[in-house]
């Protein structure tokens, strides 16, 4: 799968050891280093993925990652010096799909990119092709990579579109955060299941009608979620 790729990576000599990789793998690499170009090339560009170092100059990588969201559904893989668990998560309560700490293996960084590219084509696990998964008022259509609430279409990352499509092809299933997590990401060093929680939040800001209620997305407590048609 070839792609158009942005890398935003301050260090000149990190960001051409992973330029090369990527261009191994036949990606188009746009480079850039810092906040601000990321922005511009993004806007411009309108690439495949993102591969955003959280110490950006100018603009951080984090208020990057924000700012996109805002406009965009863009893979965001995120590279960072910092190893403690909140500083993961709050990359990933921004929007980031993916996070890797430094230092890692060029080669898994080129995998890890492979996998997000699959992932945000648009076809969840267990759902049937070119048909609209409907549990109640939430619509997925995995084929577009589309999701609605109550008729509004809806904004969401591949990793939470990957969650609620994987959901919503077995509703009322629970589902353990493992699963999920599994789905998503798989099982390694850099995720945990505390990451499910943080996507679990999101999707409920964006499907209930009242977030600090839900009735679609709700919690089994001790075993994980499940989507119903509340």
């Amino acid at each position: 799968m070839c792609a158009q790729v942005v890398l935003a990576e301050d260090d000149e000599k990190q960001a051409e050891l992973v330029r090369r990789y990527l261009e191994r793998e036949n990606h188009e690499v746009t480079v850039v280093h810092d906040g601000r170009s990321a922005l511009e090339e993004v806007r411009r560009r309108r690439p495949e993925l993102l591969v955003l170092d959280v110490m950006l100059p100018g603009v951080d990588g984090l208020d990057v990652c924000r700012i996109l969201r805002r406009e965009s559904d863009i893979p965001v893989l995120m590279l960072t010096a910092r190893t403690e668990e909140d500083d993961m998560l709050l990359g990933l309560d921004l929007g980031a799909d993916d996070y890797m700490t430094k230092p890692f293996s060029p080669r898994e960084l080129a995998a890890r990119v492979r996998t997000l590219l699959r992932r945000s084509s648009g076809r969840p696990t267990a759902a049937e092709p070119d048909s609209m998964l409907r549990v109640g008022g939430v619509a997925v259509d995995p084929e577009r990579h589309e999701l609605f609430a109550d008729g509004t279409k809806i904004t969401c990352t591949p990793g939470e579109f990957r969650l609620i499509a994987t959901m919503a092809a077995r509703p009322h299933r629970v589902f353990t955060r493992a699963q999920l997590l599994e789905q998503l990401h798989g099982i390694d060093q850099y995720i945990t299941t505390r990451t499910i929680d943080t996507h679990v939040l999101n999707l409920r800001k964006k499907i209930e009608p009242d977030p600090r209620k839900p009735i679609r997305l709700l919690t089994v407590y001790g075993v994980g979620y499940k989507l119903t048609d509340g």
